[in-house]
Order: C-alpha cells, then structure tokens, then sequence
C-alpha cells in the first residue's frame, strides 16, 4: 500500500511564492486523497504489489482500470512535482550543462521560461506542463488532467502543476503570475539535472 511521500521541504519554505496554506491543501488534501484513492482501489488486486510506475503503464488506456490510471498517475506527478520545486532561500541556478542543453533546445535559458510559462498558461483545464528529454532534445509537452509523459515512454525532467487547486488560495485566477514565482524563484535545478 502507498502512502504520502514526505515534502523535501517545510511547508513554509515556498513562501512568500506558495504559501503554506496552499501546501496545507494541495499536498495535505489533494495529494492524500490520491494515495488514498489509490490504496482503495488496488486492495486485493494484482496491482496491490506493483510499484507506483507500474501501475500507471499497466493500467493507462484501460477503460475499466481508468481511476486507478487516474489516481496513480496524480501520485506521480505530484511526487515529481514536489521534487521540482526548492526553498525560496536555496540557491540553485542550472549548471553550464544544463544551460548549455536549454541553449540548444530553446535558444536561451529565457525563451525556455518564455515557451514555458506559454505552455502553462495555454493548458485548457487541469492538467500539467512538463520539460521533458526526448533523446538528446529537450522539449516543452502539457498533459491534460492525470496524464504523465511516463505513460507515453518520455523521461520527465521538471513539471509545474496547473491544476486550480495549485494556485488558487494564492493567486486566484492568475496562473500566469503563479507560474513567473516559480520560474523565477522554485525551480530545483538540481533535480532537473539528475534526471537527464
């Protein structure tokens, strides 16, 4: 059975970007009725004993495994979304490497901000916008809703979660000043890096 990963930070660490009221929701109501959700639905299946990855690609464009799909794959992306973010105290800028990789893809480390805040203020609904590596290509892909690139066989590097839930206490209806504070202030680097 599944249960919440710890945050790799205090909840007051986002701040004054992302409160620790919205984290008090997002991650202490959200994220744990997903594992919930989830524990519920796998209990005495053969999906019980699988790992959180497994049964996303084992269930995904299964009709009647659709909510296991669903609250597997929010686990993930919020685990590896948490994981994206780092205190606003940290300092933590990309490496000549990984500059040099948003060089070659976008042209500069601004036009990656510019195309990714573009992404995530054009996502229709729920959903998340993800950097993602496609061979030695990194690129730009939003999924709508539960969807995760894992699902497709592409290797995430970072994600931003545009689901209301993730911003709204904060920044109501302003997903594209929400999404600045992280580009600006959140972003874990080192984390991006780790998973090229």
């Amino acid at each position: 059975m599944f249960t919440l990963s710890p945050l790799p930070f205090a909840q007051t660490d986002l701040e004054p970007h992302i409160s620790a009221r919205t984290l008090e929701f997002h991650y202490g109501k959200h994220h744990q009725a997903y594992v919930d959700n989830l524990n519920k639905l796998i209990a005495g299946t053969d999906l019980e004993k699988e790992s959180l990855e497994n049964i996303i690609l084992k269930t995904v464009g299964d009709s009647e495994k659709t909510g296991i799909f669903n609250n597997a794959a929010q686990i993930y992306n919020h685990n590896f979304f948490w994981l994206s973010l780092k205190a606003t105290s940290a300092i933590n800028e990309p490496s000549e490497k990984m500059l040099k990789l948003i060089s070659e893809s976008f042209g500069s480390l601004d036009n990656f901000c510019a195309e990714f805040k573009t992404a995530c203020v054009s996502q229709f609904g729920s959903g998340w916008a993800w950097l993602v590596k496609e061979g030695e290509i990194l690129k730009i892909m939003k999924t709508t809703n539960a969807d995760t690139p894992i699902a497709h066989g592409i290797k995430p590097l970072f994600t931003i979660d545009v689901w209301e839930h993730s911003y709204y206490l904060d920044y109501q209806n302003r997903r594209a000043d929400y999404v600045d504070a992280i580009l600006k202030n959140l972003v874990n680097w080192t984390f991006v890096e780790t998973n090229l």
